[in-house]
């Protein structure tokens, strides 16, 4: 990571059975990480995240004055499930602070198909430091800077800059300088070119979306089906649907009881937006066992939520990214995309994706495994508040910049998990111009090295 340099993490849990002498579970458990930074981003050296859950599971649903099981009998093993948890960050990103609660059911249709509705999913998230946006995304404060660069020698900006010796040029002192500049050129207080201002219009846009605090209010159903025999089946396929609403219920309550509205005009619970959204995916995986411990092994997935009403955009903790173990392991996690964009963001994310993936996988000797693979894949923006070309999804000719990454891994099988070390190329880099995508960074130099636990799909 470039944020953690070195850390540990534990967890531990107690779980009660038979806890109301009806079968019930209680599960509590508390768990976090603590360690060392590797980035300039903060004034400490130490990061730490702790976090704790409660989590109560009933063998059957739960939910007055209605009976389910004329619906939903016994013999489909149904569960009810409620879960409140929370979770504190310090010296990570803004030091967020986290707040779900879920109520949720599940059963099973038969011995292949699973069902899972939470009838509510609440997540609330709260940044503690929005003002340490600029240190974080280091990225974006250069794009910013290189802008502010052309207006250092106006009068009435020069309290927002460092001037240090030749050669280094003058750099926007954070959060002063940063939010001084942007009002300035955003206000037309200082003339600026279009270009200029648009660019400033965007990476304001991005500051205000992701230190924002966000309060999601979903529902969700999700179909899985599974013709897995056991963990030593190879020859077996999944599929999962999954569709979730942010959003529509505290719609409908404001049209009986009026919220009030932030300076956007968007409806606020306790003065916080609440998000709104639709999100659906598609994930297919198919296994096919070639003889003596060979393996095929295919996954397909598909998935997009799209902002609507009290949102133009999806909260970042709901949105999808490209890259990493197990993904497109050509790309470290949120580098790739989107579209053709050249990672111009510390963490590139957005609210369409889709990711192909092949992988053969071999005996070498002992509990020793190999893999050859090649993944495909890429994230959008659709349907929200991102106009950049680069970035958006404008048809079937934006397929074009699915990025192709080959490799091969070496695997170790503990019996309990598997290790997994996997090497990546960009064969097929997007990012690139159009005529130079193919085999441009195919070499060891710009290899990429993924470390995972467990096979990928």
């Amino acid at each position: 990571s470039n944020i953690r340099s070195l850390g540990v993490g534990f967890s531990t849990a107690l779980i009660s059975r038979n806890i109301f002498r009806g079968a019930e579970t209680l599960s509590l458990s508390v768990g976090g990480t603590f360690g060392l930074l590797s980035d300039e981003s903060s004034t400490e050296n130490f990061f730490s995240e702790v976090g704790a859950d409660v989590n109560i599971t009933f063998p059957r649903i739960w939910f007055p004055f209605f009976n389910w099981k004329k619906i939903i009998p016994s013999y489909k093993l149904p569960q009810s499930r409620v879960s409140i948890g929370t979770s504190f960050q310090k010296n990570i990103g803004l030091d967020k602070q986290t707040f779900n609660t879920i109520l949720g059911y599940n059963w099973a249709s038969d011995n292949l198909n699973k069902n899972n509705v939470e009838l509510l999913n609440i997540q609330f998230v709260n940044n503690l430091n929005p003002d340490r946006f600029y240190n974080v995304y280091q990225s974006t404060f250069e794009r910013l800077n290189d802008i502010a660069v052309d207006y250092s020698d106006d009068p009435s900006l020069q309290d927002y800059y460092v001037m240090p010796e030749p050669p280094d040029g003058p750099t926007l002192i954070i959060p002063e300088g940063t939010t001084g500049f942007t009002d300035a050129i955003l206000n037309d207080d200082v003339p600026s070119t279009d270009e200029d201002f648009n660019d400033v219009a965007s990476i304001e846009e991005r500051r205000i979306r992701l230190t924002e605090n966000n309060l999601i209010f979903a529902s969700n159903y999700t179909f899985n089906k599974n013709n897995r025999a056991n963990i030593y089946d190879n020859n077996f396929y999944s599929f999962r649907f999954k569709v979730e609403s942010s959003g529509l219920l505290l719609s409908g309550i404001s049209n009986i009881i009026e919220f009030d509205k932030n300076d956007n005009g968007d409806r606020t619970v306790f003065g916080v937006p609440y998000s709104q959204y639709i999100k659906t995916e598609f994930d297919y995986i198919k296994h096919w066992d070639l003889s003596r411990s060979n393996v095929l092994a295919f996954r397909s997935f598909f998935g997009i939520a799209i902002p609507y009403g009290n949102s133009n955009s999806v909260p970042f903790v709901r949105s999808y990214f490209g890259g990493g173990s197990n993904d497109n392991r050509a790309w470290f996690p949120y580098s790739l995309g989107p579209g053709s964009t050249d990672n111009i963001n510390d963490f590139n994310e957005a609210n369409m994706k889709i990711s192909l993936n092949l992988e053969y996988r071999f005996p070498i000797v002992g509990n020793f495994k190999g893999a050859i693979f090649a993944d495909a894949g890429n994230i959008w923006n659709v349907l929200d508040n991102v106009d950049d070309p680069a970035a958006v999804f404008e048809g079937f000719e934006s397929l074009s910049e699915i990025a192709l990454g080959t490799g091969m891994g070496i695997r170790y099988d503990f019996t309990y998990f598997v290790f997994r070390l996997d090497m990546g190329l960009k064969t097929y880099n997007p990012a690139e111009l159009p005529g130079q995508r193919w085999f441009r960074d195919y070499n060891f130099a710009n290899a990429v090295l993924q470390i995972g636990i467990n096979y990928p799909f």
